[in-house]
């Protein structure tokens, strides 16, 4: 490094995050030096349009069309990586740790699909990857499974992870608006992308699930291992009858240890879905396009991270804090290695239990009842409780199971199909309750 007291930094895209990253260093800079002995230099800027920077006012000698050369360049010490996507981010991450810089990146979609062959790069050149600002934006959670609960055996991680589905959801809960008037009004706030479908399928979710269930159990997960399900199918029957039944429909990431007592093999579920949380449960009263998981461990017990899970801002402090943690890292050498990867069987949802609301709109005359209720026995799924409401000819049949086999759920609902006087089988929401 240059000298004991400055980093230079070397920023791969200047979009809202690195936008809010330079602002803060250049501004706040000897008050960030004050506290920490470490003082930040964003020496160079690669952009796509030098012409089109996003931050006014940069000094043109900052700004640079070459992000591959920045990658390498000697002249830096620690590279921040917020292009986000695939490529070019992550040959240039991968050239910057092979060259034994530390990489910080925001980028989750990268990190849930290539985070092992990062991680081996880091090993190869004796550098460091961090990536808090990857998951939950300004929350740091990362930091806290891989530092502060290194020795404590996870059993569950659970969590809303996505800002935009927690808003359209919330609206529809408080507003009884529909799902189509929440996701515009998310838009119109810019809490929605143009084209939302990463969010509100599941997507983003997913990958953050993804890197989420690796580091709590040390094991290699990417994103297509994740089960997916979005929230375009919940409107806002569903929404009043899980109030009414004291419960809030939010969209959860889940991993957690599915080991079977005195089993040699360990195995993991991970999943993203709309789940029904129980109200007086800490993630129920999460509004708007806040961010929080729950962990849960062995011996800690609960513990819950709130915060702003999204923004430029938000997520520039997470960056700040990894650009931090790789200045001192720089300094004091290469970090000890990761300890080695577990291997982990995930099982598929197929195999995963948990219990289920369910609607059904029947025909209404005698005998139907009997035949759902009848179909449900026949696989093996226990009704905890049902409701009956009144719909003219019709009748809606509002069940919740008791913990059943994901497979037993769908062989239900496929001869529930068959029943003549089934008319439409509706919501179908995993809850989070007692027997979870």
């Amino acid at each position: 490094m240059a000298s004991a007291d400055v980093v230079r930094v070397g920023l791969l895209g200047c979009g809202n995050v690195g936008g809010a990253l330079v602002d803060v260093v250049d501004h706040d800079g000897a008050a960030i030096a004050a506290r920490t002995g470490v003082h930040l230099e964003i020496t160079r800027i690669a952009v796509r349009n030098v012409a089109r920077a996003r931050v006014p006012a940069l000094a043109p000698d900052r700004l640079t069309h070459d992000a591959a050369a920045l990658a390498v360049d000697p002249e830096i010490d620690v590279v921040v990586e917020l292009i986000g996507g695939i490529e070019p981010a992550r040959g240039l991450v991968v050239d910057a740790l092979r060259a034994g810089k530390p990489v910080v990146t925001a980028n989750k979609e990268l990190l849930a699909n290539f985070g092992e062959e990062l991680y081996r790069a880091a090993e190869e050149g004796g550098s460091a990857l961090y990536c808090e600002a990857a998951v939950g934006g300004a929350i740091p959670l990362l930091r806290a499974l891989r530092v502060s609960l290194a020795g404590e055996p996870i059993k569950r991680v659970m969590g809303i992870v996505n800002g935009t589905t927690n808003y359209i959801l919330s609206r529809m809960s408080e507003e009884r608006i529909s799902y189509a008037e929440a996701l515009a009004e998310a838009e119109r706030l810019g809490y929605a992308e143009r084209d939302p479908s990463a969010d509100v399928e599941g997507f983003d979710a997913s990958a953050k699930a993804a890197i989420l269930a690796s580091i709590a159990f040390n094991t290699e997960v990417v994103a297509g291992d994740v089960y997916r399900e979005g929230i375009e199918t919940i409107d806002v029957a569903d929404i009043d009858f899980a109030s009414r039944l004291g419960y809030a429909v939010k969209l959860l990431a889940v991993a957690e240890d599915t080991t079977p007592a005195g089993a040699a093999q360990k195995t993991i579920g991970v999943r993203v879905h709309p789940a029904m949380v129980p109200l007086e449960h800490p993630l129920a009263g999460v509004r708007g396009a806040f961010n929080a998981v729950f962990v849960e461990g062995e011996h800690a017990g609960e513990l819950m991270f709130y915060g702003r899970g999204a923004g430029g801002r938000p997520t520039a402090s997470a960056v700040l804090g990894d650009l931090l943690d790789a200045a001192r890292s720089a300094r004091l050498g290469p970090l000890p290695p990761r300890p080695p990867v577990q291997k982990v069987e995930i099982r598929p949802i197929d195999e995963l239990h948990a219990q289920y609301y369910l609607t059904i709109d029947v025909a209404d005359r005698p005998g139907v009842l009997s035949a759902v209720a009848s179909l449900f026995g026949e696989h093996g799924v226990s009704i905890r409780s049902m409701e009956q409401v009144g719909l003219a000819a019709e009748a809606r049949l509002v069940f919740i199971t008791h913990l059943a086999r994901e497979a037993d759920i769908q062989a239900t609902l496929a001869g529930l199909r068959e029943l003549d006087a089934v008319e439409r089988i509706g919501g179908l929401l995993r809850v989070i309750g007692p027997e979870h």
